[in-house]
């Protein structure tokens, strides 16, 4: 896979995650995903953003930078959002805040194999 087509996929994937659309996750995660170095599969990836979309119902990812270099995806998110209650152990409470997360993502056959995240939880105490 060329990079324009993984970043292709990739800008695929986020779109998928804005609409809500779980249905067509699969087109885009493994039935075996890992995330952090936990196997969640398919399943319990697809409750980790479902989980997520409750908690904070504004949810909006924003790719800011992208860097494709198959099989991985380097992607910082940037979020403008007002979680429900507590983030990340965060007393948030439905204040607006602002925050990136950086992430890598492994693709094998067009799919998400596994993925590395960190939330910028820094910038969120600082708007507390």
């Amino acid at each position: 896979m060329t990079r324009t087509d993984l970043s292709d996929v990739y800008r695929d994937y986020i779109a998928c995650l804005n609409k809500q659309d779980w249905p067509k996750l699969g087109q885009f995660v493994d039935d075996e995903v890992i995330h952090n170095g936990r196997r969640l599969g398919l399943s319990g990836y697809r409750k980790m953003l479902e989980r997520d979309f409750a908690e904070i119902p504004d949810l909006y990812f924003n790719v800011q930078m992208l860097i494709s270099d198959p099989p991985y995806i380097a992607s910082r998110l940037g979020f403008d959002c007002a979680p429900k209650e507590s983030f990340l152990g965060l007393p948030v409470n439905g204040r607006r805040v602002s925050f990136a997360e950086n992430v890598i993502y492994e693709f094998g056959d067009k799919k998400i194999v596994e993925v590395w995240s960190v939330i910028d939880k820094a910038a969120i105490e600082a708007q507390l």
